[in-house]
């Protein structure tokens, strides 16, 4: 049958990673797909649940290989999103949710260009600067270097085939869910998983 791919993008303090795993809690079939990094593991974080741990020779073995839909190079560590990972999710009929950045996003949507992007949204620049700035312990200069990177990366929500607002939190995620469960009832899709019941319909008709 196979699902959709989905991939969620927003500037940070955007809320998008709170987004995705509340939208994967409410929606069944969807199911973040595990990205590879050469980076180590952070405290708490469990191979293979939170990241595919990896050496820079094996990520670099994978690139040649073109098993990457997409990849980058952050501060000196790579991550990527491998094709098989995303692949078997979609033969096993899930909605595959892709949390990556503009350029990962423009990576994907050449390989695959039924990918759906969903832009997030601030409601605001004062809310984007106070989530920003939160805990209060960074300085006037770094708070406006973020919000020069945040306006950068919104200024490419054209290639996005979704804009979702983060002003409540509920509220978008009811609108994150319904794209996805939209997505899932086009004809197409579900044509293959209704196929015994049309045939039981037609047959009685």
């Amino acid at each position: 049958m196979g699902g959709n791919v989905f991939i969620v993008t927003a500037p940070s303090g955007a809320g998008k990673t709170s987004l995705v795993h509340a939208l994967v809690k409410a929606v069944p079939e969807a199911a973040i797909s595990v990205s590879h990094t050469t980076r180590p593991p952070r405290p708490g974080e469990v191979a293979d649940q939170h990241y595919h741990f990896v050496d820079v020779a094996k990520f670099e073995k994978m690139i040649g290989a073109g098993e990457f839909l997409e990849h980058a190079n952050v501060f000196g560590n790579y991550y990527g999103t491998s094709v098989r990972s995303v692949e078997s999710l979609i033969a096993a009929d899930r909605e595959v949710i892709l949390e990556i950045d503009w350029q990962g996003a423009e990576q994907i949507k050449k390989k695959m260009p039924s990918a759906l992007g969903i832009f997030v949204l601030p409601p605001s620049v004062d809310t984007l600067k106070k989530r920003l700035d939160k805990r209060g312990q960074d300085a006037p200069e770094v708070i406006a270097r973020r919000l020069a990177e945040a306006r950068a990366e919104i200024a490419h929500h054209e290639s996005f085939d979704y804009l979702v607002v983060n002003d409540r939190f509920e509220d978008a995620l009811d609108d994150m869910i319904a794209i996805v469960r939209t997505a899932r009832l086009r004809a197409p899709g579900q044509r293959k998983r209704l196929q015994p019941l049309l045939t039981d319909l037609l047959n009685e008709v």
